[in-house]
């Protein structure tokens, strides 16, 4: 397999065509959320959306913290990579497997434990509380299966390959669709169907990525080095557990919020699942950008190339701000009738669902752009190893959604529950564009 690195080009191109494929798979993996949402809204009614959007954030916590964590571990890979030391990069990325095998192991069984209490603690209704409990209760005994794919598809992008993990999701985004009609529709399964459907759908995308990177070059080298090394494997927690961290503190501020919608009731709710859903579609450029912009920067860092960095994050940032608004204007246009996809109902019923759905997009839609900053910036200040500053910017976010979601219903009642994720994407944002601009100052009176 050849081995491209991103030290030399236009930024804007490498950028761009390094996040395409991962835009790209990113569709995919929201067709198969988007399908099993809608058919699960479809097929099994409001009550069974709403227990999936009970159930979100949980869920989102588990994978994560599962992807957290091998990105944080991969940018010690690409800052080798772009030192061209394969050594390191062999040894690297034998960490960054044992590592995740920890991680794996303790998610599991901390998902045993604390997913029933976290669901009461969240005011999930008793109609639903038991729906919510078997599709998480599944989602979490799968985790080693999302952390075995995060593992692979991280060493891959760290390396330059982002066409693998496309080609990966577009499998598994079929095998999902065709597991979601034959599991609920054909079998008649219930909400829990959902859950194995995606799981065996990561399995497909994991095995894909396995049989593609035993025939890198590191895998032969790799396997001289199978003692455990606990210098590097600290380095790696040292770097991978602030992004974790990071992402948890995302995710409890986004239970805090679902524990406020949950007060409002099923239909409520069901109107907040149906915009979570399309959450994934706002942020499928972002998060292709972020990715890129670790890749870029670890690799840049890596080889020294300070000046080159600063013109690929001007070139993220354009990039970001052109897609933003393009996916903005589509949203305002079409974004009923992406909404309603996941709803099903009497009309009355529909209705309210869709209202409710369509106060949460708007605001969103429209400052999309500053969540798309937040990403590019983040992801470069991790890129140059700095992993504590975006920990901090999720505690900032973590205070603005619990501080939102507790103060703004009592000045503007539900209403003011929509205005929360984007006052946590812009406090977040600040930081990060003000600390990055401190970073590259020093760096530069480094060289």
């Amino acid at each position: 397999m050849e081995q491209k690195k991103m030290l030399n080009g236009t930024p804007w191109k490498l950028i761009f065509f390094f996040s395409l494929p991962l835009m790209l798979g990113n569709v995919f993996q929201q067709i198969y959320t988007v399908v099993d949402t809608a058919v699960v809204g479809q097929t099994l009614g409001v009550s069974a959306l709403a227990a999936m959007g009970a159930s979100d954030w949980i869920s989102w916590m588990g994978f994560s913290i599962v992807t957290g964590f091998p990105q944080g571990f991969s940018i010690l890979i690409a800052q080798a990579f772009g030192a061209n030391d394969q050594k390191e990069v062999n040894r690297n990325c034998v960490a960054l497997v044992q590592c995740s095998i920890v991680v794996a192991i303790l998610f599991v069984i901390l998902g045993i434990f604390v997913v029933k209490p976290m669901l009461a603690l969240l005011h999930t209704p008793s109609d639903i509380i038991d729906m919510s409990y078997s599709y998480l209760r599944i989602i979490y005994l799968g985790i080693p299966i999302t952390m075995l794919y995060n593992a692979l598809a991280s060493v891959l992008r760290a390396l330059s390959d982002s066409a693998t993990p496309l080609k990966a999701m577009i499998v598994a985004s079929l095998v999902n669709v065709v597991l979601d009609f034959g599991l609920i529709v054909g079998l008649h399964g219930g909400i829990e169907a959902a859950a194995i459907a995606t799981l065996i759908a990561q399995s497909v995308a994991a095995l894909y990525c396995f049989i593609v990177i035993r025939k890198h070059p590191i895998w032969d080298d790799s396997l001289s080095f199978r003692i455990i090394e606990p210098k590097r494997n600290y380095e790696m927690f040292r770097i991978g557990l602030p992004m974790a961290l990071q992402n948890l503190l995302i995710a409890i501020g986004g239970m805090v919020l679902t524990r406020v919608v949950n007060g409002y009731g099923t239909l409520f709710i069901a109107g907040f699942t149906a915009v979570n859903k399309l959450y994934g579609v706002l942020e499928i450029a972002a998060v292709s950008y972020g990715y890129a912009m670790i890749t870029y920067v670890g690799q840049n860092y890596g080889a020294k190339q300070i000046k080159r960095i600063e013109d690929g994050v001007k070139s993220a940032a354009v990039l970001g701000t052109i897609t933003a608004f393009a996916i903005t204007f589509f949203l305002l246009l079409f974004g009923k009738q992406l909404l309603s996809i996941f709803i099903s109902g009497t009309p009355q019923e529909v209705e309210q669902v869709l209202k409710v759905a369509w106060n949460f997009l708007c605001p969103m839609a429209i400052c999309l752009v500053i969540l798309y900053w937040l990403h590019i910036y983040r992801s470069t200040l991790q890129g140059l190893s700095n992993t504590i500053i975006p920990m901090v910017s999720g505690l900032i976010e973590l205070a603005l959604r619990i501080l939102g979601a507790l103060l703004l219903p009592l000045l503007f009642q539900s209403s003011g529950l929509y205005l929360v994720e984007p006052i946590a994407w812009i406090g977040a944002a600040i930081l990060l564009i003000g600390w990055y601009w401190k970073s590259i100052k020093e760096l530069k009176q480094q060289e």
